[in-house]
C-alpha cells in the first residue's frame, strides 16, 4: 500500500485520469480530465504538475500527448490493474451499462435488515448515479451474488456508490469453484 497523502482534489483528478487511460489505453489529454472533473484545463495542468513531481503521472510532450498514470498511481488509488477482470453486470435505472469495472463489493449491517447498505467500488465516473436512482450489481463470478438496491449516497471521489440494499440472492443450487 501507498503513503503518499493526497489532497481530494488531486485524488479526483488522478482517479479520473486513471478511469480515462482505462478505456482508452493512450494518454489522456488534460481537457478530458478537465471535463470529467468539472475543473479548468489551467488547473488541471497546475495538478498534473505536482502528481508528476510524485511519480503518480508521466506527461508525453507532443500534439498527441498528454498523461498517463503510473504503477504507484493505481497503488496509491488502491486500484487493482487487471489484465482480464471478470465482467460483473451493473444496471443502472434498469438499463445494463457497458465499460463498467466493479472494484469490490462491501456490506455493512447485514444482521439488521433494515440498515442493510453495500459499498459498490467502481472504476469509472459515477456523476450519473444519484439519490433515489435503482441498481442492480451481478451476479458475481463465483458467489453469483445479485444485489439490488437504491442510491443512498457517493464517495466521488473514491467511485464508491452507497446502496440501501432491497434484495440480494445467490442461486439455490450447488455452486462449482
Amino acid at each position: 500500500m501507498s503513503s503518499i497523502d493526497l489532497t481530494a482534489s488531486q485524488k479526483k483528478i488522478l482517479r479520473a485520469l486513471t478511469n480515462l487511460h482505462k478505456k482508452s489505453e493512450d494518454t489522456v489529454k488534460g481537457e478530458d480530465i478537465a471535463e470529467q472533473v468539472d475543473r479548468n484545463v489551467g488547473t488541471i495542468r497546475n495538478q498534473m504538475q505536482s502528481l508528476k513531481a510524485l511519480q503518480l503521472v508521466e506527461g508525453v510532450p507532443g500534439p498527441k500527448g498528454g498523461y498517463k498514470p503510473t504503477a504507484t498511481a493505481y497503488e496509491t488509488l488502491e486500484t487493482q490493474q487487471m489484465d482480464e477482470p471478470a465482467a460483473v453486470p451493473l444496471e443502472h435505472k434498469g438499463e445494463r451499462l457497458e465499460d463498467i469495472l466493479i472494484e469490490e463489493i462491501d456490506l455493512s449491517s447485514v444482521h439488521h435488515p433494515e440498515l442493510c447498505r453495500a459499498e459498490v467500488h467502481i472504476q469509472s465516473s459515477i456523476d450519473a448515479f444519484h439519490e433515489g436512482d435503482t441498481v442492480t450489481v451481478g451476479p458475481t463470478p463465483l458467489s453469483k451474488l445479485t444485489v439490488e438496491g437504491t442510491v443512498d449516497g457517493k464517495d466521488d471521489t473514491n467511485n464508491i456508490l452507497i446502496l440501501k440494499i432491497d434484495n440480494m440472492a445467490t442461486p439455490t443450487e450447488e455452486l462449482a469453484h
